[in-house]
């Protein structure tokens, strides 16, 4: 029996640029599932993303190679696009489509959590002489410029290119942070230690946050000499402390797979995984 892909309408693209198309799967002519792919310019130097936003095989024809040979498939059209990366999402537990990744030598880049978070969350145990306070609009620019710049090192250091990296980096920024630190719904806490600053926090509550969270760690650091010492957990509880406060109850964030004592943290606070993503070079 040939698998093949056949277009449902018209290639469409955003305001952004980015190319996508949805496909039927056919087996000999007949529909047997379904398919969606975009194509995100990342600049000149960072050539284009690939994503497989949806693959779905029908009941029918599962466990017959259908969802290997349009993934396979799905990579030719990317790459026929310009695509030399291909990123794909897949959802915690979804045994079959991790399977088919893993088959496929997608591997996973980073994972998303989230907490449920009971009302009247405490404020978090500090090591004598800490102070948790919110960040001042003086702070702000030197703050925003260093996470900036560890933003694009975490991407740089995991293969992304550079100009890829930078254009995430200003794309969220600019979307997350409009208004600076009054940007509705943004929490800014600077934890400080003597005096000294050793770690700060950046929360969002409420408004389009990834997997259905209502409020949303986006980043927390500790100051590189003084890790180690709780500071991070401390850090942590205190967004739990954040978002309990707004009256929300769902907690997210994002870690990168390598980052093992984030990881450990995050486990031991009691997040749970929702989704895997995943990558490959394809080109």
């Amino acid at each position: 029996m040939t698998t093949t892909l056949r277009p449902i309408g018209p290639e469409e693209r955003d305001a952004a640029g980015v190319r996508s198309r949805r496909y039927t799967i056919s087996v000999n002519g007949r529909p047997a599932g379904r398919l969606h792919l975009a194509a995100d310019p990342a600049g000149p130097e960072a050539g284009t993303i690939g994503r497989i936003h949806e693959l779905v095989v029908d009941p029918a024809d599962r466990r017959r190679g259908r969802g290997t040979v349009a993934a396979l498939a799905a990579e030719e059209v990317l790459r026929g696009w310009g695509c030399g990366t291909l990123e794909v999402r897949l959802d915690a537990g979804a045994e079959a489509a991790s399977g088919l990744a893993e088959q496929l030598g997608l591997v996973e880049r980073s994972r998303n959590m989230v907490k449920e978070v009971a009302p009247g969350a405490t404020a978090p145990d500090l090591p004598e002489g800490a102070e948790l306070r919110e960040m001042t609009a003086a702070e702000y620019p030197d703050w925003l410029a260093a996470e900036r710049e560890d933003f694009v090192r975490a991407w740089t250091d995991r293969g992304v290119p550079a100009a890829a990296a930078a254009r995430r980096a200003d794309g969220a920024y600019t979307r997350l942070l409009a208004e600076g630190p009054v940007t509705p719904g943004t929490v800014l806490r600077v934890l400080e230690i003597g005096g000294d600053r050793a770690g700060a926090l950046w929360v969002r509550n409420g408004g389009e946050l990834p997997d259905g969270a209502d409020s949303y760690v986006y980043s927390v650091h500790v100051s590189e000499g003084r890790r180690g010492q709780g500071l991070g957990r401390a850090l942590m509880v205190e967004a739990e402390r954040v978002c309990a406060a707004a009256g929300l109850s769902l907690l997210g964030l994002h870690v990168f797979a390598d980052n093992t004592p984030a990881r450990r943290l995050y486990d031991s606070l009691g997040y749970r995984t929702v989704a895997v993503n995943t990558v490959k070079r394809i080109g």
